[in-house]
């Protein structure tokens, strides 16, 4: 069993930064493939941003390539979302999802859904003109 708590989100201005955390309890944080998603009303959810069970691999969407960062610390169980230069369109809640790995961290699977087992609440993101 794997809890995760995001946290960091809020209201910012296009072109601002904020940086999410997921916080992971229950298991080995250290054995599990992390991911970013968000989700905006009506879309479906996306998949942002992959890394290994060490910090050797990411993986980013096309939407997020180049303004955001994807870190993980093992020894706080704690996994990061640097969000640099953000747009309206980047308003969203944002989610951290955990799973066993299954491939190579650049393997398309990380980016769908339906492959994760554990979930976090959502932090919810605002961007603004």
């Amino acid at each position: 069993l794997l809890e995760l708590v995001e946290s960091g989100g809020g209201s910012v201005q296009a072109g601002k930064s904020l940086r999410l955390s997921c916080v992971a309890s229950g298991d080995r944080f250290s054995r599990f493939y992390m991911t970013w998603f968000r989700q905006s009303p009506g879309k479906e959810r996306e998949g942002l941003a992959v890394m290994s069970t060490g910090d050797r691999c990411t993986y980013y969407a096309d939407s997020v390539k180049g303004r955001f960062t994807i870190s993980r610390d093992n020894a706080k169980n704690t996994l990061y979302l640097q969000m640099n230069d953000l747009k309206p369109e980047d308003t969203a809640v944002y989610y951290c999802a955990a799973r066993a790995p299954i491939a190579s961290c650049t393997d398309p699977v990380y980016l769908s859904r339906q492959t994760y087992q554990w979930w976090g609440q959502g932090t919810q993101v605002t961007v603004s003109e």
